[in-house]
Parts: structure tokens; C-alpha cells; sequence
């Protein structure tokens, strides 16, 4: 008989007085602890459950429709081979969705996917030869609804394979395909009549500067580049009809308003595994058995990679959104982030320079304080009941939630803890600041975000009523993608268009405006979350309702300048479900060749070219580029569109010496607005690519 080594996931201390918590907790959501891009110390250790990113849109194409994207397996190298990524086995994937925070503090819809793979052809090392598959993947789709039973919805359901290359894909000695574009369509799939569904490898459409905002707060916007630039995810997407998200099973079309209240969700992602894996001694293969434990969650992003810091990371993940400590409400309201956005007092923004834009108000209206362990506005919670009566600071027994939201010592309650726990009441002073009094933020302003779902049961908080989702009001119209005014700044965008535009600014009548529809209402592919969460911190929403900064810079003009480098994908979207860009080829990715043929065969060169993303990027009449020579080279650099086709042609073998240069690129009137890709290359050899997306 085999003998066995088993390890339980769980630790031992932590499985000692917990146990009896987990065995009354039901194995549909049984937490451990871990979640997201590398985000905690133990998910690190397990990327197949490591849960990426959350996205939830109202469809751009169908109004009647919600897309609820989530993102699994981080940073993947796309000719990662022989053995290519793909879901777990052992792990159930998890959408879940809160509709009705008024029920007990449950997912009132879950939707579970459980995955198996084959080997179609074990006699090769190769993932696909011959028509054959190895760790062929199949999902069985499951739901939930309002705690009951998990009904199968879809069994056998197809994951596309990997984006190997083209003898793999389309040559005839592999699958012999039309193309990668047939089989990644051919897996979207229709389940319960109408909603659609995608599991499979895409391109990671989250975009951020890894390098240097983690080296330290290092942003770098000249020279920033992008760390999730030509690399896959694998994502699980749903395109769900908004009758069967709200709680009445309204359509799109029946909201009272394009605020609606009733149209709120919240949606959250997980990934779970059972508590004990067990190794035999005697073949090396492996089983699982016990409680299923979860393991990675998300819902905002950013929340565990930034918010909680790294001993609490872990433990983050242990709870769901319904059960959260305290100590999470207590980072919201004084983020770490805050402590380098002020100087003097023990904080530290000089030396971070990165953020030398970014200045929390320290005196707003000559009394206010939002810095790290000040009072910001919670002398209010003893204001005289008539003065906060009609706003979000009376107090809950008046209809209002002040003693959630004024909290001494706690500055950032006012405004990034409900941003990210309970959502956005249509309440003054959560109302646009174009036509209050001067100093009266609590004055009725411009309506432009109502996200507000709170949750009732919690013990862990005060008033009981945070815990974090992604939080999305359906009955917000969507901004057409095409539209000049489209903004990857997100609800901010709508916050600046509707305090200074004058189709807007001159009245408090509800009306759409631009890019309500964006983050952190909900969160669309285009949105520039990093930026957003930054500049939210830095004190922008609370000079957008009322309470400015004080005179001096950098104020709103350096909130609103501020920029990372990397503020959009490094390859367009798809126009259509499930809206994200074609896995990159393994063949193709590389972005930077650090080998090629020799005369005397094959030999390892050191970097030849370091280049930057091109800034600003969008850009309408010029954009600058920057690069690094680290080897005397004849250089070549053009400009081609998506289809490979040449539009310009910048320099061509020109001579280099070592060192650093700058170029501005100014397109001519035949280089229409679009999205491009520059190559520098050293004659036949392509050393780097970077998108321009140029605007007119």
C-alpha cells in the first residue's frame, strides 16, 4: 500500500482555534487566508486560484446587459511551455453577487465553475500535436440563487487551448484550425437562454507600472512600462441580463432613474480548495480531501495590494465581504498610501517624489484636516440634528449614517472607507460642488453616483454595514467607447465634466454625464485604476463635493496632472463579449529579443535597446519617446497599424552610439486616430514594441 504525506493547507495554530468556527460555517464559503496579481504571501505560492482582477460593466453594445468579468492565474508568459497554464483542477471558482442588502449577509446569486483536464496524447512532451490535446481543459458551470442548492447550468463546456503558435494552432501538424480567432469564439457559449459565457486565455487587460510603483512609490511617467504588457490571464466572463441581477427581476429600461437605488449590486470573486493536500511517498501523485477553504478573493481593486498591509494580507482573505474585521474599516480611513501624500507631522511625501502631485487637503475651508490620524470632518457627528438633517452625516437613527462615516482619528472615513465599503449614497455632501454655497458642502449639490448597497449583520463594524464588493448601479447609461468623451479616468472624468462644463454646472437637475457609467462605478476594461485609487487618496473626491484644497500647489491643478506612464492596455479591446484582446501567441509576445542567430550560431547578446512607453500616450499632436542605447547599432523605428501595415516611417538604419536619446513623433494628416504599434528594431531583428494610441 502507497504511503502518504499530508499537509494540511490550513496552518496548525490557526486550525486550532478556528475549528470550530469552520466546522459551523458551511463548505460553500469556508475561508482561508490569501488573493490577487501576487497580491498576498500565501496566494503567491498557489497562482492557479490567484484571483486578478474584477471587472463589472453595463454592456457597451446591449443596455439590457451586465458583463461580470473575473481574472485568474497572474502575469502569465505566453510561451510559458511545454506546460501552459490553464484552471485548476482542485479549485472551485466562484462570481458571486449581492443584490439586496437588506437579506441576511449572503451572496443572494453565486455562480460556481469547477474544471477538469485531459491528456488527448501522453506519448509527447509537445501540449498539442497531430489534432491532440494535453491538459485539455472542460468546465461544469453551477448556480446559486439566495442560498439554495447549486443547480448545473452547463457540463463539458470548452476552455479554448493555449495560444501555443502557429504550428500548433492552425499548421497541420497541430490542430489544424482556421484560426486562434474561430476557436476563441467558438467557446462562447449561451446558458439559461440568455446569458453568455467565456472561460478561457486572454490577454491580461489590467495595465500598470509593477517596476516602479512597487520600487517605492517610484513613478516614473516619462519612462514608465508596463508590467503586465504581452501577458495572458485566464478569465471567467458572464454577460447577464440585468433582470436576472436586480432583486424585483426589473429590466434595464424599468429603473426609476438613472440613479436607481434599487438598481445596485455588488459583485465579488473567489477561488477555494479543499484543506488537505496529500503527496504519496511512493509515486508522487497527489489528493484532496476536507472542507473546501477559500483561498483568494477580490472585489475593488487594489484592496489587498495596497490597502491592507502585508501582515494582514493573508487574513484578508480568510473573511468574505460579510465578515470582515474592523481593522480593514480602519486602514480605509487612514491608508498607508496617505502617509506619503503630506509633509511635516511624521509623514513622509518628500521622500517620495512620485507623488509630489498628490497633497491631501490639510486645512480645507481653514478647519478640516484629512491627514493620516487627524479629525478630517467628524467634529460633525455632534452637529445639531437640524444642520446634517437630508444629508448622509445625520445620524442613523435619523435616516442617516454618521456614526459610520465621522469617525475622530479616522479621516479618510468620510470618503475612501464608503468608496470601497458600503458605496456612494446620492446624499449631500456626495453631491457635486458646482452650485453649493462656498464652505457649505453639505448644501444639495449636483447628483452624479449613487452606488450605495450597505450590509446589515455584521458585527465586525460599526453600525454593520461594510464590506467589500465591487459595487455597480445598473441603471447608469453606458458612454459610447467610441465617444471623444470617453475617459479611463472613470467617474472622476464625469466628476471634473459635470463641476466645469456648462451643459452641466449651472444646475442640480440629474442628467447623464460622461463616464458615470465608469469606476468606482463598477469598473470597465478601459478604467486606469491605479491613477483613480491614487489621486482618490490624494484628496480629489473631497475637493469634487465641497471641501477643497487650501490655496497653494500642488492642489487640484497637480491632482488632476498627475500621471503614472502606463494609463491604457498594450493592445486594443475587442468590440464585442467578452470584450478582451486574443491571448498573445507564444511565438509573438516578446517584446524585447535578447538573442539571436550568430554567424557562428546561436548566441546570448546583452539588451541592445531599453525604450519607454511613449508619453503622453493617448496623445493627439506628438508624442515623445525615449530609449537607451546600451550597444553601438544602426537603428530602424516605424509605425504600423493593428494590421502590420506600415504608416510611417521614423528612422531607418541610423546610426547609434551608446547612450540615451529622445525623439517627438508627429504624425501626418494621413495617420488617422487609432491605435498603433512603434517597433525598433536593428535590421531583421525586432528589439521592442510599444503601443501609441494617437487621438484627434
Amino acid at each position: 500500500m502507497p504511503k502518504f504525506l499530508t499537509r494540511p493547507i490550513l496552518p496548525i495554530a490557526l486550525a486550532a482555534t478556528t475549528v470550530a468556527g469552520l466546522l459551523a460555517w458551511s463548505a460553500q464559503h469556508a475561508p482561508l487566508e490569501a488573493s490577487s496579481h501576487r497580491e498576498a504571501p500565501l496566494i503567491a505560492d498557489d497562482p492557479l486560484a490567484d484571483n486578478t482582477d474584477v471587472y463589472a460593466f453595463r454592456d457597451p453594445n446591449n443596455a439590457e446587459m451586465v458583463n461580470i468579468i473575473a481574472n485568474y492565474i497572474p502575469l502569465e508568459l505566453p510561451q510559458g511551455g511545454p506546460n501552459y497554464n490553464t484552471f485548476g483542477e482542485n479549485v472551485r471558482y466562484e462570481i458571486h453577487i449581492k443584490n439586496d442588502g437588506s437579506k441576511p449577509n449572503a451572496d443572494d446569486i453565486t455562480y460556481r465553475f469547477t474544471f477538469k483536464r485531459v491528456n488527448e496524447d501522453d506519448g509527447t512532451f509537445f501540449n498539442i500535436r497531430l489534432g491532440k490535446q494535453n491538459l485539455k481543459a472542460t468546465y461544469t458551470m453551477e448556480r446559486s440563487v439566495n442560498g439554495g442548492a447549486f443547480v448545473s447550468l452547463k457540463t463539458e463546456g470548452v476552455v479554448p487551448p493555449p495560444n501555443i503558435g502557429p504550428r500548433s494552432i492552425t499548421g497541420a501538424a497541430g490542430l489544424g484550425a482556421p484560426s486562434y480567432e474561430k476557436l476563441f469564439t467558438d467557446a462562447i457559449i449561451k446558458v439559461d437562454g440568455d446569458i453568455s459565457v467565456f472561460c478561457g486565455p486572454v490577454d491580461d487587460p489590467f495595465f500598470v507600472d509593477l517596476g516602479g510603483i512597487f520600487d517605492l512609490g517610484g513613478i516614473r511617467a516619462a519612462a514608465a512600462r508596463d508590467g503586465v504588457a504581452r501577458k495572458n490571464t485566464h478569465t471567467i466572463a458572464l454577460q447577464i441580463p440585468i433582470a436576472k441581477l436586480q432583486k424585483g427581476g426589473k429590466t434595464g429600461a424599468q429603473a426609476a432613474n438613472i440613479l436607481d437605488p434599487d438598481y445596485v449590486i455588488g459583485v465579488w470573486a473567489s477561488a477555494s480548495r479543499q484543506s488537505i493536500r496529500t503527496i504519496s511517498t511512493t509515486d508522487g501523485t497527489q489528493a484532496h480531501s476536507g472542507t473546501w477553504v477559500q483561498v483568494s478573493r477580490l472585489g475593488m481593486p487594489l484592496m489587498n495590494e495596497v490597502i491592507q498591509p502585508i501582515g494582514s494580507k493573508d487574513r484578508w482573505n480568510y473573511d468574505t465581504p460579510y465578515t470582515e474585521r474592523a481593522t480593514s474599516e480602519d486602514y480605509l480611513s487612514n491608508p498607508e498610501l496617505g502617509l506619503y501624500m503630506a509633509e511635516g507631522d511624521g509623514y513622509f511625501g518628500t521622500a517620495v517624489p512620485g507623488f509630489a502631485n498628490l497633497r491631501i487637503q490639510r486645512n480645507s475651508l481653514g478647519q478640516f484636516d484629512f491627514g493620516n490620524g487627524k479629525n478630517g470632518v467628524s467634529a460633525l457627528l455632534n452637529a445639531p440634528a437640524a444642520s446634517v438633517a437630508g444629508t448622509a452625516f445625520a445620524k442613523i437613527a435619523d435616516g442617516g449614517f454618521a456614526e459610520y462615516l465621522l469617525r475622530p482619528g479616522k479621516p479618510r472615513s468620510v470618503d475612501i472607507l464608503p468608496i470601497f465599503h458600503t458605496g456612494v449614497p446620492n446624499l449631500p455632501p456626495y453631491q457635486l460642488a458646482n452650485i453649493k454655497p462656498a464652505g457649505q458642502p453639505l448644501a444639495p449639490g449636483k447628483p452624479f453616483v449613487n452606488t450605495f448597497m450597505p450590509l446589515i449583520d455584521n458585527p465586525a463594524v460599526p453600525a454593520g454595514v461594510g464590506g467589500d464588493m465591487l459595487r455597480l448601479n445598473m441603471a447608469v447609461p453606458t458612454t459610447p467607447r467610441n465617444s471623444t468623451e470617453f475617459s479611463s479616468e472613470g467617474l472622476l472624468a464625469a466628476a471634473v465634466l459635470g463641476l466645469t462644463d456648462a451643459r452641466f454646472n449651472t444646475t442640480n437637475t440629474l442628467q447623464f454625464i460622461p463616464n458615470m457609467d465608469g469606476f468606482p462605478n463598477g469598473r470597465r476594461l478601459e478604467d486606469d485604476i491605479t491613477r483613480i485609487e491614487l489621486q482618490a487618496v490624494g484628496g480629489v473626491v473631497l475637493h469634487a463635493i465641497g471641501l477643497p484644497y487650501e490655496a497653494g500647489a500642488p492642489g487640484l491643478a497637480g491632482v488632476l496632472g498627475f500621471r503614472t506612464g502606463i494609463e491604457a492596455n498594450d493592445i486594443a479591446f475587442r468590440s464585442t463579449f467578452p470584450y478582451m484582446a486574443l491571448p498573445w501567441s507564444g511565438t509573438e509576445a516578446q517584446g524585447t529579443v535578447t538573442s539571436q542567430i550568430g554567424a557562428v550560431g546561436f548566441s546570448l547578446k546583452p539588451e541592445i535597446v531599453a525604450a519607454a512607453q511613449n508619453y503622453p500616450n493617448p496623445f493627439v499632436e506628438s508624442t515623445k519617446v525615449t530609449y537607451e542605447v546600451a550597444t553601438k547599432t544602426p537603428l530602424t523605428m516605424f509605425v504600423s497599424d493593428l494590421t502590420g501595415r506600415r504608416v510611417a516611417t521614423i528612422m531607418e538604419g541610423k546610426a547609434h552610439k551608446v547612450g540615451k536619446y529622445a525623439l517627438d513623433w508627429k504624425p501626418g494628416p494621413e495617420v488617422a486616430a487609432g491605435t498603433y504599434v512603434l517597433t525598433i528594431a536593428t535590421g531583421k531583428t525586432v528589439l521592442q514594441s510599444m503601443k501609441l494610441v494617437h487621438n484627434q
